[in-house]
């Protein structure tokens, strides 16, 4: 709830408090003029939705890795409430460790739900492994909040936990996959359809998706230029079939208030929230145990089941190494096998 109170100062000029009690934030500011206090609640209110709204002063003089360290020498060898031992200490502080390696220079006001995304598709390990990764700095992250002050929001708990078994490659089998795109053709937000079939034809980052610009695309050479990739690299992305299609039509309706591919409706310089959208979605096409990201996987199965290779792989999708790709060899066995077979046959005939 926001409020904007006009007040006379003591040379008889006018200026307006604006007010904003939302979520677990109160925040006040105070501006020259109307229009000012207005953009500064929407915007405000905006960022405080999706997790992006801190404290100024206290976020911004803090880094991660300052946070981290404060956690590691000052609670947890002296909470009160839990003993943790040495052992339990040392293993926390190693995987705090690597968080502080990846985004300590980060001061926590730039802390994003996007940014732990990024940082948890690209990790390797375990899925069990990276959930213990995500709740220990989120638990960093509530002690910032609750004792210290130093942010007003945790936006790690705005990231969705690691569920799925060790080893396991979650991709939309054919059934799944027509389910869901019936499903997100039918959605209420229009944006969800387009939103999926594109994520499922190129395997883009859901970042990278979001973060696409109108002066990123180029429909009539059918493809797109990516250049907030998490690796750095600017990357090529080639459109076509349905994809192409559905951009091509989009385009005719795009918004002129906004760069943005896919705006929200509310909000246009914010990407939109598909969260609950594609929840639902799942929801009625029956489909279990199954993240946003498992779009990437799917394409990267399909590529992969459809006989492309290992390198061609990891250069559609953005990977810088093949250990990343390593994961869905398996599922070009079959395509490996017919290479061997029309080698051997060429070789040695009919013998």
């Amino acid at each position: 709830m926001a409020t904007i109170t006009k007040r006379i100062d003591s040379n008889g000029k006018p200026y307006y408090t604006a007010q904003i009690r939302l979520l677990k934030a109160k925040e006040t500011a105070t501006f020259k003029r109307i229009t000012d206090a207005k953009k500064w609640v929407q915007d405000t209110e905006s960022a405080i939705r999706e997790g992006r709204y801190f404290k100024t002063a206290e976020a911004k003089k803090h880094t991660v890795s300052e946070l981290i360290t404060r956690y590691c020498s000052e609670y947890l060898p002296n909470n009160k409430k839990r003993t943790y031992s040495l052992k339990e200490q040392k293993e926390r502080a190693s995987r705090l460790g690597w968080w502080s390696g990846k985004i300590g220079h980060l001061v926590l006001a730039d802390v994003t739900p996007m940014v732990i995304t990024e940082q948890v598709e690209a990790m390797t390990q375990g899925a069990a492994t990276v959930d213990k990764y995500i709740k220990n700095l989120s638990h960093a992250f509530s002690i910032a909040v609750s004792q210290w002050g130093w942010v007003t929001d945790n936006p790690i708990k705005k990231v969705g936990g690691v569920s799925l078994p060790d080893g396991r490659i979650r991709f939309l089998d054919d059934e799944e996959r027509q389910r869901l795109l019936i499903t997100c053709n039918e959605s209420p937000n229009p944006l969800l359809y387009p939103c999926v079939v594109l994520a499922l034809s190129t395997g883009m980052r859901q970042a990278e998706l979001m973060e696409l610009k109108w002066s990123d695309v180029n429909l009539k050479d059918g493809y797109l230029i990516l250049y907030k990739t998490k690796n750095g690299d600017t990357r090529r992305v080639p459109l076509s079939g349905l994809a192409l299609s559905i951009l091509q039509e989009h385009a005719k309706i795009r918004r002129i208030d906004t760069p943005l591919l896919f705006p929200s409706t509310r909000y246009p310089q914010q990407p939109i929230d598909l969260r609950k959208a594609f929840a639902n979605a799942l929801k009625a096409a029956e489909i279990t145990n199954f993240k946003w990201h498992d779009l990437r996987h799917s394409t990267a199965s399909y590529l992969a089941m459809n006989g492309a290779t290992m390198p061609e792989i990891a250069e559609i999708l953005g990977h810088k190494t093949m250990q990343m790709v390593a994961r869905y060899s398996h599922l070009s066995d079959g395509h490996v096998s017919n290479v061997v077979a029309s080698m051997n046959a060429k070789i040695f005939g009919g013998v």
